[in-house]
């Protein structure tokens, strides 16, 4: 899967934002046992990435119907 944003941020606030955005999707990501890997390049050609090799098989997991599910982190 390829997942291309394009963004009307100042090169500045890019940078600014990317290594957040990083950190926040490999939250997110680190929560399924698969590999990715998510780069995001900047507007002035700054390069941030992070690389998962995944950890296994995943666990499936469907909810009941109407159940509500909370997402927990590794700080929690």
């Amino acid at each position: 899967m390829n997942i291309r944003f394009v963004s009307s941020l100042t090169p500045e606030d890019e940078n600014l934002l990317a290594p957040a955005l990083i950190k926040a999707l490999s939250a997110l990501l680190d929560l399924f046992a698969i590999a990715y890997m998510i780069r995001i390049d900047t507007s002035d050609a700054k390069t941030y990435e992070h690389c998962h090799h995944g950890t296994g098989t995943a666990t499936p997991f469907i909810p009941a119907r109407g159940q509500i599910v909370a997402i927990r982190t590794a700080d929690q």
